[in-house]
C-alpha cells in the first residue's frame, strides 16, 4: 500500500504572557520563554509524527497480512465450489 504523508508547517506557540510577567522579568526573559515553548512544541510534534508513522506502518502491514489471508481463504473456497461442480457434472 502507498504511504500517505502530510506536510505540516510548524505553527509557533503564540504565548501571551501577562503584563506583570513582562514587568517582573523583562522583555528578554519573556521572549526567551516563548522561544523555549516553541522549541518544546516542535520536539513534541516531531515525536508525535514519528509515532504516528510507526503506528501507521504497523497497521498497514497488519492490514496487508489480513487481506492476503482473506484472499487465500476465498480462493480455497472457490476451488472447493469448482471441485463440487466438476464432480456433479462428471
Amino acid at each position: 500500500m502507498a504511504t500517505v504523508r502530510f506536510v505540516e508547517e510548524p505553527v509557533p506557540v503564540t504565548a501571551k504572557l501577562s503584563k506583570r510577567f513582562y514587568d517582573t522579568f523583562g522583555e528578554e526573559i519573556a521572549n526567551e520563554l516563548v522561544d523555549w515553548f516553541n522549541q518544546v512544541d516542535g520536539t513534541y510534534r516531531s515525536d508525535l509524527r514519528e509515532l504516528n508513522e510507526l503506528n501507521f506502518a504497523r497497521f498497514d502491514a497488519n492490514l496487508d497480512q489480513r487481506l492476503a489471508q482473506f484472499d487465500a481463504k476465498w480462493e480455497r473456497r472457490m476451488a472447493e465450489v469448482d471441485a463440487k461442480w466438476e464432480r456433479r457434472v462428471a
